[in-house]
C-alpha cells in the first residue's frame, strides 16, 4: 500500500506531528497538515482497519494545498500509536469508535474552534461514527470504501472468503498467535482482542454490535451531516451491496452513494486502497475537495434532514 511520489501541492504544505489523548488518556499519534491558504474547514481522516496514517499523506497534502486543515491519526495499537502489551491485549475494535475517533474530534475542534468539521472515513473509518458521542459536530462526511461488514453482503464466492476470514482466520490466529498477521496482506498486524471483535461483527447481521449481538447504535442518529459514500466496482473488500447497506446506519444524514468504475475515474484499477494513492488523478480528489467545501458552506438547516 505504499504511496507514490507526493503531488506538487506538498511543497506548500506544512506537516506537524502531534499527540492527541484518547478518551481514556492513551496518546494517539497524529499529523496536522496546513497550506498557505485556510478555507475554514477542518478534515479529520479516520483510517481503515490496520492502515497507518502515513498512507493518507498524499491525500492530506492535496487537501491542505486546497485550503483545508487536515488531521490524520493512528488508532490505538496501529502505526505510531503504540501501547504496552497488557493494554494492547485489552484493546477492542469498538475502542477506535468510542475512545479514539471522538477524542480526535475534541482535539480538532479545540485547536481550530472557528473551523467547520468534516470527516473522511476509509472503510472502518466510516463504520463507527455512531459510537462517537460528539458525532453531531460533524458537518460533512465523505466515506471511501466504507461498508456494512456482515459477510452475506458479499456476492459469492467472495462471501465464502469473508466468512472464512471471520469464522476461521481471525479468531484462530488471535487464539494461537495473539494477533492477526495483517502484514501478510500488506497491512499491519491486529492485536487479538481487536481481531476477535472484528470477526464477531462480520458474523453478525447487525455488524457493529454489543457483547450480546444486539445492534450497537448509541449516537448514530446524531449524524445529521451531508454524507457522500464512494464505492468502486473492483473493490473486493467493499462491494456495492455492502456499501449501500452502511447508509442505513445514518438515518438522519443526507445520504448519497456514488458507485464508480475505474474507467470513470481515469484509473486502471481502484480496489480498496487505490483511491488514496498519490497516483490517483487530481480530478478525482478535486471532486471530493469541491464537494467538502460546498457542503460545509451550507447553513445547518440545509445540511440536516
Amino acid at each position: 500500500m505504499a504511496n507514490d511520489a507526493l503531488p506538487s501541492t506538498g511543497a506548500r504544505v506544512s506537516a506537524e506531528v502531534v499527540q492527541i489523548p484518547a478518551r481514556d488518556g492513551l496518546p494517539l499519534a497524529a499529523t496536522v497538515y496546513q497550506g498557505r491558504q485556510d478555507n475554514g474547514v477542518a478534515v479529520q481522516v479516520n483510517p481503515a482497519t490496520a492502515v497507518p496514517r502515513r498512507y493518507y499523506d498524499a491525500f492530506a497534502r492535496f487537501l491542505a494545498g486546497r485550503g483545508f486543515t487536515v488531521v490524520t491519526y493512528d488508532y490505538r495499537a496501529m502505526g505510531d500509536s503504540v501501547m504496552g502489551a497488557a493494554l494492547r491485549d485489552q484493546a477492542r475494535f469498538q475502542d477506535w469508535g468510542e475512545l479514539d475517533t471522538p477524542a480526535v474530534m475534541d482535539w480538532v475542534t479545540a485547536r481550530f474552534p472557528s473551523h467547520r468539521l468534516s470527516v473522511v472515513g476509509h472503510s472502518a473509518g466510516g463504520q463507527m461514527l455512531g459510537l462517537a458521542e460528539n458525532a453531531s459536530r460533524i458537518q460533512a462526511v465523505l466515506l471511501v470504501g466504507s461498508q456494512h461488514g456482515w459477510w452475506r453482503h458479499w456476492p459469492m464466492p467472495l462471501g465464502l472468503a469473508v466468512a472464512a476470514l471471520s469464522y476461521v482466520a481471525l479468531p484462530v490466529s488471535a487464539a494461537l498467535l495473539g494477533r492477526f498477521p495483517g502484514r501478510a496482506m500488506g497491512a499491519e498486524d491486529l492485536p487479538g482482542g481487536i481481531a476477535r471483535q472484528w470477526a464477531s461483527w462480520c458474523r453478525n447481521p447487525h455488524y457493529v454490535s454489543d457483547a450480546h449481538g444486539a445492534p450497537l447504535r448509541p449516537y448514530n442518529d446524531r449524524v445529521r451531516a451531508r454524507l457522500r459514500l464512494y464505492s468502486f466496482s473492483d473493490d473486493a473488500f467493499a462491494p456495492e451491496a455492502a456499501a449501500r447497506a452502511l447508509l442505513d446506519y445514518y438515518p438522519n444524514a443526507t445520504r448519497e452513494h456514488l458507485h464508480r468504475t475505474p474507467a470513470e475515474l481515469g484509473m486502471k484499477r481502484v480496489g480498496h486502497f487505490g483511491w488514496f494513492r498519490a497516483s490517483t488523478p487530481e480530478a478525482v480528489w478535486a471532486e471530493a475537495a469541491d464537494w467538502l467545501a460546498q457542503v460545509t458552506s451550507l447553513p445547518t438547516e440545509t445540511r440536516a434532514l
